[in-house]
């Protein structure tokens, strides 16, 4: 009898040391991190700290199996892939996709320490001219292939599609090495990054698409297979 009073202890104490939160995350799942496991192989990604809505929206949907065989249902080489669109799991050969949601927005988080190299998963959302708040969906995402810029090019991108607003030098250098889309900065909230896998979008943005006029969709059905938490590695 003792031994399983005991035991009983030991349960509430390690539940007490993580407890359950308002959005039925438990706070050990907040230092966790997001193995992807795609057609194309498994990425493993790392969500911000520094942008606690969308980390913790993600992680919520990642725990309740929501991404588990959705499709990347857009797909840009050098630009994006993007998924999250719950209808996809289903989806007719051909049908275009990229309205499912969920019920809900994120509000904006954008951090200037955060930006649109490659790698990194920022959120969808719908167009300023409905959207001036840029509030973010509920379960839609990308994640950022791009290309690499020359400092021209970053030049060219701050006249005309950032309207004035430089480029950091840190982020410039970044852009001009690892590559990524800079035009999408403090537009889109970018929550976090492939810490390990990032050929797999490579992979994944090298295959065939129906083009703009077919909302890009992969042509042969390309899914998330399953996301899950998984402990943290320290040499990620």
């Amino acid at each position: 009898m003792y031994r399983l009073i005991a035991l009983a202890g030991i349960a509430c104490l390690a539940l007490s040391c993580n407890p359950k939160l308002s959005n039925g995350l438990r706070k050990n799942d907040l230092r966790k991190d997001v193995e992807m496991v795609t057609d194309k192989g498994t990425m493993i990604i790392r969500l911000s700290d520094s942008t606690p809505l969308h980390r913790n929206n993600f992680l919520k949907l990642v725990k309740e199996h929501f991404y588990d065989s959705v499709l990347f249902h857009r797909v840009i080489q050098r630009f994006m892939v993007q998924a999250g669109d719950p209808t996809s799991k289903h989806a007719a050969p051909g049908a275009e996709l990229g309205e499912g949601d969920k019920p809900y927005t994120v509000p904006a988080e954008f951090r200037t320490t955060l930006f649109h190299k490659k790698g990194v998963i920022a959120a969808a959302r719908t167009g300023d001219d409905v959207n001036p708040q840029k509030a973010s969906s509920g379960s839609q995402f990308y994640i950022v292939q791009g290309k690499v810029f020359t400092d021209a090019g970053l030049d060219s991108v701050e006249t005309f599609r950032l309207k004035g607003r430089k480029i950091p030098a840190a982020h410039r250098q970044v852009y001009k090495s690892l590559g990524g889309a800079p035009h999408l900065d403090q537009n889109y909230t970018v929550f976090g990054e492939v810490v390990s896998g990032l050929s797999v979008i490579d992979s994944i943005a090298a295959v065939p698409t129906s083009g703009r006029d077919g909302g890009d969709r992969p042509l042969k059905d390309l899914r998330i297979i399953k996301a899950t938490l998984i402990k943290r590695k320290a040499n990620y």
